[in-house]
């Protein structure tokens, strides 16, 4: 779809916390390049909230200082839009430390244009061949309970693009997950590819046995080693386990 700048908008998303872990995060994708410096923002342990469309990334900003106050996703959600002018132009999700979900979709977004919201996540997307692109994310989001938050995102948003994905195609992608640090437990970014989930896919089964060494590696620098090495003793353990 053509926004109010004469700039193609479609982006789709899946946002979500794990009440068992306390984890929030976001995977998304987009026909512009590097969607992950935009539009997703997580504050750990008290929410994630996701502007998309015609984005203004001051609204991320802004939500995560109300949620630091407390403020509810409903409330939150309400706050934004009452700040933006513009807030017709935009997609908007909420979840707060308490896993309630929201999402607005602005009136100018063009077809097919929309969220689903339960408690813990929120697909949604704008521009999008069909509605089962975001409808798709939610039902994969759903039967992977169980995994890695990482994971069921990851899931998620390939679902997502094999349903259909948006009009104009993907060229951006990214995959950002917060557990308790100030740091993310995954930031992966793809900005400009020809089939960014795929690479992104490529980049997180590289990265996904390397997560628990750089959350930890903070606190316990002499005893880890080489990421290489520590890696690889973890799967030689593995292995004698199963045999």
């Amino acid at each position: 779809m053509l926004g109010p700048f004469g700039e193609e908008f479609s982006t789709f998303a899946i946002s979500a916390r794990c009440p068992d872990t306390g984890k929030f995060g976001v995977a998304i994708s987009t026909r512009p390049m590097c969607v992950g410096a935009r539009c997703p923002f997580v504050r750990p342990g008290r929410g994630v909230v996701v502007t998309m469309a015609v984005t203004d990334p001051r609204l991320g900003p802004l939500g995560l200082r109300l949620l630091d106050l407390g403020y509810s996703a409903q409330r939150v959600l309400d706050e934004i839009a009452a700040s933006d002018p513009h807030v017709e132009y935009r997609q908007l999700s909420v979840i707060d430390r308490d896993g309630n979900a929201v999402a607005r979709t602005g009136s100018d977004n063009k077809d097919w244009s929309g969220h689903f919201c339960e408690p813990n996540m929120v697909a949604m997307g704008n521009g999008l061949i069909s509605e089962r692109t975001a409808s798709a994310m939610a039902d994969i989001f759903r039967k992977t309970a169980g995994d890695d938050l990482e994971e069921r995102l990851m899931a998620a948003l390939e679902a997502g693009r094999d349903a259909g994905g948006q009009h104009g195609g993907q060229h951006s992608a990214a995959l950002l997950v917060y557990r308790t640090q100030e740091y993310p437990l995954v930031d992966l970014r793809v900005d400009d590819h020809a089939e960014p989930i795929g690479e992104l896919r490529r980049m997180f089964d590289i990265y996904r046995p390397q997560i628990e060494y750089y959350e930890t590696r903070p606190w316990q620098p002499w005893a880890l080693g080489v990421v290489e090495d520590w890696v690889a003793a973890r799967a030689a353990a593995r292995k004698g386990a199963q045999s």
